[in-house]
């Protein structure tokens, strides 16, 4: 390659660089709206293939049945739900919160309702203490409340807008998806066994979280939810959606609404219900999370649970909502490109001078603390025995 000819790449790729990190900037208000409709296009195209076969390959025709349905089946009960919600929600703050704070300032109402509490004589000495820090956290949830739903209100016009530009981008990468797919994986500079491994981990994970998602968040919120409704709880609805929501959490998402609600029916002297509620949502409500994210998450993400739940939480505060599936992507493309790391450089890499010994529970540890010191070249040669030319037979 002669001087002028690298003088010339480079000063492309610097070009190129500036430029895309233009456009990017450029269209960086409506990346969220085109990832959220590239993962509406990606779990509905095995519908949108099968449309497209029964139109006659009329891909704009299969596009927008594929939309309606979504539309008609998935967008307008979702809205329903949520003016429901909202209205719960305002009811709440209007009546819910202020009740709570009259009560955190009449000192002799608050005392008057520990002393229902079996544990009363525990808490005497810290009532003072507790009275403080509940109304700060009382006055805390009604100001984060109230600056929600104005915030609502104002950005209602943001919300409209977000969904339009989903809805438009979803029915074109319905269509096009594949050949945007294809230019990319073009453009990156790796074998095609790799990017077809990558593409595949993003697929899989992508499903997978929502998959996982949506069933856990629905059963979780449901039962949870109806148990709620049994025993009393004021607006179980608004209680519902909030734990579906925060079940994207694994382990400890519902438990952030069901533990206050049984404290709060310990408080109002319920005690059968306040252990019921505990019991049936810390049993059942856990065991669904415990039981389904392994299967329906961790199995097609093959990730472990502790990497699925950092990287989702970790999702959630770095990108906002969409962080509950972005963070396990970015968790699953990490692995996966440390393990194709792993697989092109493996000459490169030294051996490693230990052992792990997987130990059954009727399995009694080694005596001594030795370690096996393990040879690389002990394992490639042992390991590509049985691939040796067969020995000659002899007549």
């Amino acid at each position: 390659m002669t001087e002028k000819s690298i003088v010339n790449k480079t000063a492309l790729l610097i070009v190129i660089g500036a430029i895309t990190a233009l456009f990017l900037t450029t269209i960086g208000r409506f990346l969220e709206a085109i990832f959220l409709a590239g993962l509406f296009a990606a779990v509905f195209h095995p519908l949108y293939r099968k449309l497209c076969s029964w139109f006659g390959g009329l891909r704009g025709v299969a596009a927008m049945t594929t939309l309606v349905i979504v539309l008609l089946f998935i967008l307008i009960p979702l809205i329903f739900l949520i003016a429901t919600v909202a209205s719960q929600a305002q009811s709440f703050a209007r009546h819910g919160l202020p009740e709570l704070q009259s009560l955190l300032a009449d000192e002799g109402a608050l005392s008057a309702r520990l002393q229902g509490l079996p544990f009363y004589d525990m808490l005497l000495p810290y009532q003072e203490f507790l009275r403080e820090r509940l109304s700060t956290l009382v006055n805390s949830a009604s100001g984060s409340v109230i600056e929600f739903m104005q915030s609502a209100t104002v950005g209602m016009f943001n919300v409209v807008l977000t969904a339009l530009i989903v809805l438009y981008s979803f029915f074109f990468l319905l269509m096009d998806g594949d050949k945007l797919v294809y230019q990319i994986l073009f453009y990156l500079p790796l074998d095609d066994d790799h990017e077809q491994r990558l593409l595949n981990r993003f697929r899989s994970v992508t499903l997978a979280t929502l998959k996982g998602t949506a069933v856990i968040g629905f059963l979780q919120g449901a039962i949870a939810g109806t148990a709620l409704a049994f025993v009393g709880i004021p607006q179980a609805l608004l209680w519902s959606v909030a734990m579906m929501l925060l079940s994207v959490v694994p382990g400890i998402g519902a438990a952030l609404i069901w533990i206050p609600a049984s404290l709060y029916l310990l408080a109002n002297g319920d005690y059968l219900s306040a252990i019921g509620l505990a019991v049936f949502c810390g049993v059942l409500v856990g065991s669904i999370d415990n039981i389904l994210r392994p299967k329906l998450v961790g199995g097609d993400t093959q990730l472990h649970e502790l990497m699925i739940f950092f990287s989702t939480l970790g999702g959630l505060l770095t990108f906002g909502v969409s962080g509950f599936i972005i963070g396990p992507i970015i968790a699953a493309l990490f692995v996966t490109v440390w393990d194709i790391y792993g697989e092109e450089f493996r000459s490169w890499l030294p051996a490693t001078h230990f052992e792990l010994h997987q130990l059954d529970d009727n399995t009694e540890p080694p005596a001594d603390d030795t370690i096996d010191v393990v040879d690389a070249s002990d394992i490639d040669s042992t390991e590509s025995a049985p691939s040796a030319d067969p020995p000659t037979q002899q007549t």
